[in-house]
Parts: structure tokens; sequence; C-alpha cells
């Protein structure tokens, strides 16, 4: 279950996107993609709704103001914000990968 799903031990955090709103968030986040293989990420709701979709299976959860979702590396997920949303996501490594890796690079096409 998404809910269930918590960063593992040992990541460090390499960046953080600029706070999203309906009107910023970037198109290819409310398309299927992926953080890179060796990337977790932690989608943060600061304020309105974000419906969170992981695919292929079609699990999806509501997050509200103050609510995080881990974002497992390699799978596909989309969102779906509120016009009254804030949201952010961090992009988090081990500590081994996060020093050969660029954290730039964590967004790819489905």
């Amino acid at each position: 279950m998404l809910i269930d799903l918590s960063l593992p031990p040992g990541v460090t955090l390499v960046r953080s996107t600029p706070e999203f709103t309906a009107a910023t968030v970037p198109s290819a986040l409310l398309a299927n993609h992926r953080v890179a293989v060796d990337v977790w990420g932690l989608l943060r709701v600061i304020e309105g709704v974000v419906e969170f979709h992981l695919e292929p299976d079609g699990e999806s959860r509501v997050l509200r103001s103050g609510d995080e979702q881990v974002i497992e590396p390699g799978r596909a997920h989309r969102v779906a914000p509120s016009q009254d949303v804030r949201f952010l996501v961090e992009f988090y490594r081990s500590e081994i990968s996060a020093g050969t890796h660029h954290p730039r690079n964590t967004e790819v096409e489905p």
C-alpha cells in the first residue's frame, strides 16, 4: 500500500523541486513519469490536495496538507493537483550513490 511506504535507511536528500502550484506544476508530472532507478522521491503537500497515482496497477492515494508520499525508484506514477495546491518533491539517494550520480537527472519519460 502506498501509505505504508517509507524512505529506506541511509538515504540523503540531494535536491528539492521548487514549490509548485496548479499554475506552475510541470506538465510532465501530470503524465506518467519515473524517478531514476537509484533515486527515491518524497512528495510533500503543503496546501490543498494532490491525488497520487501509481501505474500500471492503478493504486492511488489522496494527499492533503501535511501529507507525504514516498515514491519508489523506477515506478511509473503521476499526480493530479487541486486548484489551491502547493507541493514539492524531494529527491534522496543512498550515501554511496549520491556521490556518483548527478541529482538533476531524476525525472525520465515513460
